[in-house]
């Protein structure tokens, strides 16, 4: 006993020798202050390692980096779990601006508590100091379901997720341009994700799924932006082009005229006008859509023509006396023969037949053409009509020909192609095509196109 006392009695003087600890600084204005402090575990409040913690948030606070680093570093040592003390390692990186070995202390006080905020506060701007704001996104909208209170980080959310969407955009963009249509959709589909309200993402997006031929998904998402931003023009044609190409006439009509309403389109009027047709040539019946394949025209197919064609010219001429007809009783075109003969432009033989599938000569068409002529000259007064005084020489006709004034009229306005070598071939049988052509450009000759109908091409 009498040896160990020198030894005590030497530790004892040491001990109250030993430094004493420094005083922990009074924080009147912080030095960080959008620095989150850690939040201490209700089980680990009244421990040492809890004093070393304020200790050390307090020396931070002030600037004394050493020293808080120190202080954090011995709550560690006293309670190795003690994460509170990571968040403040974290901190004191992030004072160095080393956001990166910051990184690594919030991580892990992350692993012992995932709802954390002051390591999520913290991973967030380590990240956004490393420019890594497509990181630090997730992160910070963690914190905000911690603690949605935080105003200042929702805007800073906010900002991120538009500078993040711009990025994306930017990218999926260049790889549209550059043709890597794959990555352009992903792309735009992270885009939609973030943002699932902008309907011209839903067009970008469809457009290039155009050019990947998937027609079926892109006109799903034209769809989607018009239910965010209904009747938009835009939109609506490339809806339209897509139901046509599919072969929905009913619906290519719709989306045309709906992008009308929205303003005029030369090019999507004409695209109206031509599918209104088709839909109505689609109605008629097969024989009428045959007309102009058919290696000859009969005399009940050019009646079909004229009066579905020019509706206008046909009951302009047409008479009030009844016009009988005999043999067109069961013929797929007897309305339109009947309207024709009432007009007076294709009349019933002497024997009040019709003789519907006789065949049409050259000659024949002309008389046709010579009449619906003079319902154009009577509708337009107004211009000249040169045909009317045409006196034109044919190697195969002659003047005193009781059909002459009509073929010379016929081809004099256009309507009708001469022969070769300044012929007329009188009796050579017409084509359909031939047929349609010149009814076609009887058409055109009507103002306002009051006469025009359903093209039988």
């Amino acid at each position: 006993m009498r040896k160990l006392l020198p030894l005590i009695l030497l530790v004892a003087a040491g001990a109250a020798c030993a430094p004493k600890p420094m005083p922990a600084p009074v924080v009147t204005s912080p030095r960080f202050p959008d620095f989150t402090r850690p939040a201490v575990p209700p089980a680990l409040a009244n421990t040492q390692a809890a004093v070393n913690q304020d200790r050390g948030w307090r020396f931070l606070q002030v600037g004394d980096l050493r020293t808080a680093e120190r202080e954090f570093q011995t709550a560690l040592t006293l309670v190795p779990d003690f994460y509170p003390a990571e968040n403040g390692l974290g901190y004191v990186e992030l004072a160095r601006k080393d956001a990166k070995a910051a990184l690594g202390h919030f991580d892990r006080a992350l692993q012992r508590d995932r709802l954390d905020l002051s390591a999520l506060m913290g991973k967030g701007q380590a990240l956004l100091a490393l420019d890594r704001g497509s990181e630090a996104l997730p992160v910070l909208e963690a914190a905000l379901r911690v603690d949605p209170s935080l105003t200042e980080v929702a805007a800073r959310v906010e900002v991120l997720k538009f500078r993040e969407q711009q990025q994306e955009l930017g990218r999926a963009r260049q790889a549209a341009a550059a043709g890597r249509l794959d990555e352009a959709i992903a792309g735009y589909t992270r885009a939609i994700e973030r943002s699932p309200e902008s309907a011209f993402l839903y067009r970008e997006l469809a457009s290039v799924e155009r050019q990947e031929h998937d027609d079926e998904r892109a006109l799903q998402h034209y769809r989607q932006a018009l239910a965010l931003e209904p009747g938009d023009a835009r939109t609506l044609k490339q809806v339209g082009d897509l139901l046509e190409a599919r072969g929905d006439i009913d619906g290519a009509i719709q989306a045309y005229s709906e992008a009308l309403a929205a303003g005029p389109d030369e090019a999507v009027e004409a695209k109206l006008e031509r599918l209104r047709t088709r839909a109505e040539l689609a109605r008629l019946p097969e024989e009428y859509r045959a007309i102009p394949a058919a290696p000859q025209v009969t005399r009940g197919d050019l009646a079909a023509l004229v009066a579905v064609r020019l509706p206008g010219l046909v009951q302009s001429g047409r008479r009030r006396d009844a016009v009988l007809v005999t043999d067109i009783r069961n013929h797929w075109a007897a309305a339109w023969i009947l309207a024709v003969a009432q007009a007076g432009i294709m009349e019933p033989y002497a024997n009040h037949a019709f003789q519907p599938k006789s065949p049409v000569r050259r000659v024949d068409l002309a008389q046709v053409v010579n009449r619906l002529l003079a319902r154009v000259a009577e509708a337009t007064p107004e211009r000249p009509h040169p045909w009317q005084d045409a006196r034109l020489k044919f190697v195969d006709l002659a003047a005193g020909h009781l059909a002459y004034a009509a073929a010379s009229a016929a081809v004099a306005s256009g309507v009708i192609e001469p022969g070769p070598n300044n012929s007329f071939q009188p009796t050579r049988i017409v084509t359909g095509a031939e047929a349609a052509r010149a009814v076609d450009r009887i058409a055109a000759m009507v103002p306002g196109g009051s006469g025009r109908g359903t093209s039988g091409r």
